[in-house]
């Protein structure tokens, strides 16, 4: 049983990968399709198709979000979310339709059964400014956290670009990040500089989980 109590107005890392560490996009559109279920299931409302709507021109904004997003990466056998609730339940709703929603699809696609997530989705409550801060700059460069090869790295999609403005689109809510820096520039240089610490603390966690296991 999940042990963290979801808050509104706080936030939370939140992650899961494929069940046996097998991928949950095994293609570009299959990426796609997850972000656009991240965006159209954000929402107290149903909304019918996700295939019906990539014909619709001009979507509606979504109605009654249930959760802000802050950060995300999406990587070939896993992803990592930022989010913050804005309901009673927000968190729980949110990613009960994503995965049920994404796994319906994969699983028709691909002509399997069963589960494509490894149980639950796992969540931390962020308790400080500072480690939002740390958290962020994980999330947005987790890619290159786990120094992804040339072909998997086609398949990830995260936050990075969108807080460089250089995405097409803006879905995160990046000034509760940004609003603490002088510039896009001084955060990317930031979330830059604490690389090399999230990558040796890794480290030391796989050093670790070894000899814990011999």
């Amino acid at each position: 049983m999940r042990k963290v109590v979801f808050v509104q107005k706080e936030f939370y890392h939140i992650y899961n990968r494929g069940t046996d560490k097998r991928a949950i996009f095994k293609e570009k559109n299959d990426l796609l399709r997850f972000f656009q279920s991240m965006k159209n299931f954000n929402t107290k409302d149903p909304i019918g198709s996700i295939y019906e709507l990539r014909f619709i021109k001009e979507q509606k904004k979504i109605k009654d979000p249930l959760v802000n997003f802050v950060a995300y990466c999406l990587n070939p056998n896993h992803y990592h979310f930022i989010l913050e609730p804005i309901i009673e339940n927000g968190i729980e709703k949110f990613m009960h339709r994503l995965g049920t929603g994404y796994t319906k699809y994969f699983n028709a696609k691909y002509q399997r059964t069963g589960v494509l997530f490894q149980g639950k989705f796992k969540a931390s409550h962020i308790n400080s400014n500072e480690y939002l801060l740390h958290v962020s700059a994980y999330v947005n460069l987790n890619d290159k956290v786990h120094q992804l090869g040339s072909r998997a790295s086609k398949l990830v999609k995260s936050s990075w670009e969108e807080y460089g403005n250089f995405a097409a689109e803006a879905f995160c809510e990046k000034d509760i990040i940004l609003g603490q820096f002088k510039s896009r520039s001084e955060y990317m240089e930031f979330a830059r500089n604490s690389l090399p610490q999230i990558l040796e603390r890794k480290k030391e966690e796989k050093e670790l989980q070894k000899l814990m296991i011999e």
